[in-house]
């Protein structure tokens, strides 16, 4: 193989086969590739694409550049991913009630970058508790739990970190191939034997446009089922917080109460939907759609599933109550503050993406890599679209570290809410399904 003819036939349009994807995908891992025909690489891809075939072998590739994670469990090794939002604290409720219905869950998770937030970060704001493990150890608590939220290891396709790195500083971020082999590389090195995409779109999604959203789904389910995992995708609602927290510490509070049933009944849905897709597409589970959701929701309203979640914690370091000392061994900020609208009326519209900022702004996410976290600053409390406002209900409620900052949020919010005087319809909380 040579990566220039391989660069070459992409840049001219004509077609290259899986083989030469794959090799290309593993060999981004070494030497043999300079980060210039890197770089070449993803911006031919980028501006030509590879093709069907093309994707599922660069995928592949890069999941084989590094460990490939084998199970021997009494059920199926299963997952989800979601492309990223506001206020998503999704997996943190559904790999434990997946874990209560037998299924095993290595959920490997990222951090947050930009306006949307990372569910390593969000587990970061419990004390003790230990994101980064071995293999070994990911293995070890998944079998012994039955689900663990970790983060990738080195050793876990080292392709997509480099190719990752390119694509930051070559404007080929928002290339549907390149994102589809990023995501897929990741999540298929653990082994999976059945994964669940969620999609989100609106205005606090990375595809903010439902077609775009549509074909990034359908591109990560053919590449996925083409690389021998059954895989399904269900497209969100983004157009605002999924739940009513955004932050680190603050979601976890929300996650506590969705596994509770307390609260949190859109963030509840979604993983109810989700888990459904997961146990309804598996044979080993042997479960209509229907009977995987009530099994699921039954895990939730019991109590079960938070116990799961509690026992995850504590194998991972954090504490061993956390079922009774999470409401008060959690990071609070200095400063809470409600934030109150200028105007009576509905809120017709938010622009989640700047409430997404405002969490960045407040020291709660990053804008580089390298950025440190404050986990007990967010947004709680926030307003749902629809809800009428007079000048006495809160939009929100901010937590900061400084008067300043909290100044600046609150501006911040009151700007993302829109008020209105005519009432507006909840917007629709599932757009669509794509199963290749």
């Amino acid at each position: 193989m040579d990566a220039a003819q391989i660069i070459g036939k992409i840049r001219r349009r004509e077609a290259v086969t899986a083989a030469e994807c794959r090799w290309f995908g593993g060999a981004l891992a070494g030497d043999g590739i300079s980060d210039a025909q890197a770089g070449a690489f993803a911006m031919a891809v980028a501006m030509e694409g590879l093709g069907a075939e093309g994707r599922v072998g660069l995928t592949e590739g890069m999941r084989d550049s590094g460990d490939v994670l084998r199970w021997k469990l009494d059920g199926p090794v299963l997952d989800k991913h979601s492309t990223g939002g506001v206020g998503d604290p999704v997996s943190m409720v559904l790999a434990p009630a997946l874990a209560v219905c037998g299924a095993y869950v290595p959920m490997v998770s990222g951090r947050g970058l930009g306006h949307t937030g990372g569910t390593l970060d969000k587990l970061d704001a419990i004390p003790g508790y230990t994101s980064t493990v071995t293999a070994s150890k990911l293995q070890q608590v998944t079998r012994d739990v039955g689900c663990a939220i970790v983060g990738a290891s080195g050793t876990v396709a080292p392709s997509d970190k480099r190719l990752y790195a390119i694509r930051d500083v070559t404007a080929t971020v928002d290339s549907i191939d390149l994102i589809t082999a990023s995501i897929l590389a990741k999540k298929l090195a653990a082994g999976l034997q059945g994964l669940v995409l969620d999609v989100k779109t609106g205005s606090g999604a990375i595809m903010a446009d439902p077609a775009q959203a549509k074909r990034l789904a359908y591109s990560l389910v053919e590449v996925a089922k083409g690389a021998g995992c059954p895989t399904t995708a269900l497209i969100t609602d983004m157009s605002q917080p999924l739940a009513t927290a955004a932050g680190n510490a603050v979601e976890i509070r929300a996650v506590m109460e969705a596994l509770s049933g307390t609260g949190q009944s859109r963030l509840r849905e979604v993983a109810l939907a989700l888990g459904a897709e997961l146990l309804g597409n598996n044979k080993q589970i042997k479960a209509d759609t229907e009977n995987a959701w009530n099994a699921l929701n039954t895990a939730l309203t019991s109590g079960r599933a938070m116990e799961q979640f509690c026992r995850m914690v504590a194998a991972l370091g954090g504490p061993t109550d956390f079922d009774e000392s999470w409401r008060f061994c959690l990071p609070e900020a200095n400063i809470v503050r409600e934030v109150l609208p200028l105007a009576t009326g509905h809120i017709r519209a938010i622009d989640t993406r700047a409430l997404g900022v405002a969490v960045v702004e407040l020291g709660g996410g990053r804008r580089r890599e390298m950025d440190r976290i404050d986990s007990s600053v967010g947004l709680s409390g926030l307003a749902r679209i629809g809800a009428k406002v007079d000048k006495s209900t809160p939009l929100a409620m901010v937590h900061a570290a400084t008067e300043e900052a909290a100044a600046k949020a609150e501006r911040a919010v009151r700007k993302a809410f829109q008020i209105g005087a005519a009432a507006v319809p909840a917007p629709e909380l599932f757009i669509d399904r794509v199963a290749v």
